[in-house]
C-alpha cells in the first residue's frame, strides 16, 4: 500500500515526452490498424495518462513498467522493429503495467468517432430512431448473397392409408386398418385372457382357480 504523506515525491511522478512516446508505441504495437489515424493513437496515449494521474498506484506502476521495458532489449524500444517491439510485449504481458494499457485501451480505443468512421460504425442510434430507416443495411464490405432458384422437382406423397377429420368434423380419426384375420390368429395364438377384478374371484369361489 502507498502511503502519499510518507512518499512525497510518489505524488510527483510524471511521464516524460520520451516515456509518452514509448507509451504510443506500445499501444500500436499491441493494438495495430494501418488505418487508424494517428490522432487517435495519440487521444488513446492521453487518456492512459489522465487514468494514471487519476490513481498514485497506477502513475508510479505505469512510470515503472515503462523503466523496466526499457531492460528487455539491448536497443531502445522506439528503435525495435514492430516484430521485436511485439516479442518485448510477449514478455511483459503479465505485469501489471502492461495490463493497466490493455485495459485501458480496450475500453476506450474503439470508442474514437475517428475508430468508428474507419470501421464503418455509423455511431450509437438510440436517439435518432435506430439503423431501420438509416442504413441498416449498407454494409458495403460484406459479399453480396447468392439467392439460388431451386430447379427441381418436388416429390409427390400418395393419400393416407386412414382418414383425417377436418376442421369441425366429430369423432376420432380412424386408426389405419389392418389385415381382419390376423386378429383372431394372433387372439388364438396368445390363448385366453387372465381374468381379473370380479369375475376371477367368482371362478375361485366355485372352485375354477386355485387359492
Amino acid at each position: 500500500m502507498t502511503y502519499p504523506a510518507k512518499y512525497p515525491t510518489l505524488n510527483e511522478t510524471t511521464l516524460t515526452p520520451e516515456a509518452r512516446a514509448i507509451l504510443k508505441r506500445i499501444i500500436k504495437t499491441a493494438f495495430p490498424h494501418p488505418d487508424f489515424p494517428d490522432e487517435a493513437y495519440e487521444r488513446m496515449t492521453s487518456r492512459i495518462v489522465t487514468e494514471a494521474d487519476a490513481s498514485t498506484w497506477f502513475r508510479v506502476v505505469l512510470t515503472q513498467g515503462l523503466i523496466a521495458l526499457g531492460a528487455q532489449s539491448e536497443e531502445p524500444f522506439l528503435e525495435l522493429s514492430d516484430e521485436r517491439a511485439l516479442a518485448v510485449l510477449r514478455r511483459v504481458a503479465d505485469l501489471e503495467f502492461f495490463g493497466f494499457i490493455r485495459r485501458t485501451t480496450v475500453l476506450n480505443l474503439y470508442d474514437d468517432p475517428q475508430v468508428w468512421e474507419v470501421l464503418g460504425y455509423e455511431g450509437p442510434s438510440f436517439d435518432q430512431g435506430g439503423y431501420l430507416h438509416r442504413g441498416f443495411d449498407d454494409l458495403d464490405w460484406l459479399p453480396m448473397p447468392r439467392i439460388e432458384a431451386f430447379e427441381g422437382s418436388v416429390p409427390e406423397t400418395g393419400p393416407l392409408p386412414y382418414p383425417v377429420l377436418q376442421p369441425g368434423q366429430a369423432g376420432r380419426p380412424r386408426q389405419p386398418q389392418t389385415d381382419a384375420a390376423a386378429g383372431p390368429a394372433a387372439a388364438r395364438a396368445a390363448g385366453p385372457a387372465p381374468e381379473s377384478g370380479t369375475g376371477a374371484q367368482a371362478s375361485r369361489q366355485r372352485g375354477g382357480g386355485s387359492k
